[in-house]
């Protein structure tokens, strides 16, 4: 009975020690999940702070480059504008020539004779309306 006694008093050490060290073992698996999850929280954190910079960035250069789109837009506008301006400036020039052109010609054809001066007053008159 001793020598039983004594495996059973060594196999109860056993599985104590068993027992002890799977709790270890589970404490230490315990505090690495709380580790793991901690450094996953601080993870996200940063790649949100990380996306935040690299979108506000993105929305800089895009507001950059509509201002500079925009400016130049206006710069180009305003040239067409100029140019239109120029071209009908030019139109009513060519078309107050060809009026008198035409006034001149028509008191020709009818055997009429008028001066310069009087047919450059009535298309100007005309021309105002």
């Amino acid at each position: 009975m001793p020598r039983i006694s004594a495996v059973l008093a060594e196999r109860r050490g056993t599985i104590t020690n068993d027992l002890a060290a799977a709790e270890e073992l589970k404490q230490k698996a315990t505090e690495a999940e709380a580790a793991y999850n901690e450094a996953l929280a601080t993870a996200r954190v940063e790649a949100g702070k990380i996306v935040a910079a690299a979108r506000a960035e993105i929305e800089a250069d895009l507001a950059k480059a509509t201002a500079k789109a925009d400016a130049d837009i206006d710069a180009k506008a305003a040239v067409s504008e100029q140019r239109i301006a120029e071209i009908r400036a030019g139109a009513l020039e060519s078309v107050t020539e060809v009026a008198k052109d035409t006034a001149k010609e028509l008191i020709a054809a009818l055997g009429g004779k008028a001066d310069a001066r009087s047919i450059t007053a009535a298309v100007s008159a005309r021309l105002k309306g």
